[in-house]
């Protein structure tokens, strides 16, 4: 149970980050304006990135 329980976090997570990376997201953060000095569309994609690395671990983690 612990195995599946496991996978399915880390396909969710995985169909979750290809919906956040794919176009039409992607396409809504592409502004000519910048945040922090930072493009927006950069905050975007570090910061789901960051999210991702974030939940994949945690996931991991709590099968363990």
């Amino acid at each position: 149970m612990n195995h599946r329980l496991r996978s399915g976090r880390l396909t969710t997570i995985g169909v979750m980050a290809f919906l956040l990376l794919n176009y039409p997201l992607l396409s809504v953060f592409d502004l000519p304006r910048r945040a922090l000095g930072i493009p927006v569309l950069w905050l975007y994609l570090f910061g789901v990135w960051v999210a991702m690395i974030i939940m994949l671990r945690a996931a991991v983690r709590r099968s363990e």
